[in-house]
């Protein structure tokens, strides 16, 4: 059994830089989240929570789902310290299983290109998104730099579209938000938000 590499980093894994890009990152959600009081929001690959239990209050209720048991250990204690009653951790791999679990909207950040089947873990989402939900990618944009044999390079915005029209989302909405610099694997690289309805 490979041992999670994130297993390790749990423990240490809101550095300064994660915190900082994290916040990056949840300025850009909140805008892709108006008039979401009512809705249930699963953060797939959530970490430790650094961006979801920033949206507390943007929405109904939010689940965190991570493959790594130590992350959501991590994340459930944020919750119990915080007195957050409309948050849970919840230990779950869909790309090994389909959760039982179902929510109007689904953000997966900066967890795309650990996934090497890109088009199974759409359809996993598409299954627990609810009718009309809506599916929140935040990832890198593609760049040659970076070559790694468990790590995608990041995506072009016309190949993630693809995929997305495949599985059946529509509508979808790709744009470049934010340039940084040592963001991904110590190169300077772009983050894209991408929006798409069920």
């Amino acid at each position: 059994m490979e041992q999670n590499v994130f297993e390790q980093l749990a423990k240490r894994y809101d550095s300064e830089e994660r915190i900082e890009l994290a916040n990056v990152i949840v300025k850009e959600v909140k805008s892709e989240l108006p008039n979401s009081k009512s809705k249930s929001l699963l953060d797939y690959g959530s970490g430790t929570g650094l961006v979801s239990l920033e949206l507390i209050d943007l929405v109904d209720s939010i689940v965190l789902v991570d493959s790594s048991k130590q992350m959501t250990d991590v994340a459930q204690a944020k919750i119990n310290n915080r007195g957050i009653n409309n948050a849970k951790a919840v230990y779950s791999d869909f790309t090994k299983e389909t959760p039982a679990l179902k929510a109007d909207v689904i953000l997966i950040s900066l967890v795309l290109l650990h996934i090497p089947d890109t088009k199974k873990i759409l359809q996993q989402l598409f299954q627990v998104l609810n009718s009309g939900g809506k599916l929140i990618i935040v990832d890198f944009d593609k760049t040659e730099k970076i070559s790694h044999p468990k790590v995608h390079n990041g995506f072009t915005h016309e190949e993630l579209k693809n995929h997305l029209n495949e599985v059946g989302f529509k509508s979808t909405q790709i744009n470049t938000f934010h340039h940084g610099t040592r963001i991904f694997m110590n190169q300077d690289a772009s983050m894209f938000v991408s929006s798409s309805m069920k």
